[in-house]
């Protein structure tokens, strides 16, 4: 690790490490260029202090696995929901084939957020879902999945799905998780079509608990809210804050 990795950060404030997220070291030859060619974000010109949220998806363009990308010196760190971080890297070595890469968990280090912590990096995809940078593990955070919620950001195989929803119908365009301009990929064609013609026929909504059906991700009773895979003409009782509302108007226009 270098001195301008955001993995020298000083130790975390209590109650802040997110235990549901794991780091994955990728290093060696040219892993930036490894990792273009593979991923819905540009990581050409990552720093410490920006990290970005993006996706490995299908050739269909359907998400497979999300996560954040941290600069890392010439290494790149994914912190990845922990229960598909073995499956990731996996994943992620049947693309390295013979290039001299190494695809690591990563020890000492954990994920840390806090609604608020200044001077740490903002969450990529919303600036309102609070801070989030690297440090050594400390206690356990309280409250992150609510917050994320009640902002009706996603995330995750259980809520994405694995190969099932196509990542903008994930709100990945209007959640900073896609770059346009960065070229080929795997599922860019799919997902450039479906930029271009402006109009995404589904997304990915929180909504109150109710009753369970073929569309719904996720149920948390405990929060009174479930993830469901809706047309964009159901939404009704949806929470639509105003990134989403933003971009339902924008496509009707």
């Amino acid at each position: 690790m270098t001195d301008a990795t955001p993995t020298t950060a000083p130790g975390p404030t209590p109650g802040t490490t997110l235990a549901g997220r794991r780091l994955i070291r990728i290093a060696g030859e040219d892993v930036h260029g490894f990792l273009q060619g593979l991923v819905t974000q540009d990581v050409t010109d990552l720093t410490p202090d920006r990290p970005r949220w993006g996706g490995l998806l299908t050739p269909q363009g359907k998400a497979l696995f999300d996560f954040i990308l941290w600069a890392d010196g010439d290494a790149v760190l994914i912190d990845a929901e922990a229960s598909q971080a073995e499956a990731l890297a996996r994943r992620l070595s049947i693309y390295r084939l013979r290039r001299a890469i190494t695809i690591e968990p990563v020890e000492g280090l954990a994920v840390h957020w806090s609604r608020d912590a200044e001077g740490r990096p903002h969450d990529p995809r919303l600036a309102e879902l609070g801070h989030r940078w690297l440090a050594p593990a400390g206690e356990a955070s309280c409250g992150w999945s609510g917050h994320r919620l009640s902002l009706g950001v996603t995330e995750g195989v259980g809520e994405l799905g694995s190969g099932e929803t196509l990542w903008l119908e994930c709100n990945a365009r209007e959640l900073n998780g896609v770059s346009f301009t960065k070229g080929c990929y795997v599922g860019q064609e799919n997902t450039a079509r479906m930029h271009h013609r402006s109009k995404v026929n589904r997304r990915l909504v929180v909504a109150p608990l109710g009753e369970a059906s073929d569309r719904t991700r996720a149920t948390y009773t405990e929060l009174g809210l479930m993830v469901e895979h809706r047309r964009v003409e159901s939404l009704a009782d949806a929470i639509r804050p105003d990134w989403l509302t933003a971009a339902l108007q924008a496509e009707q226009e």
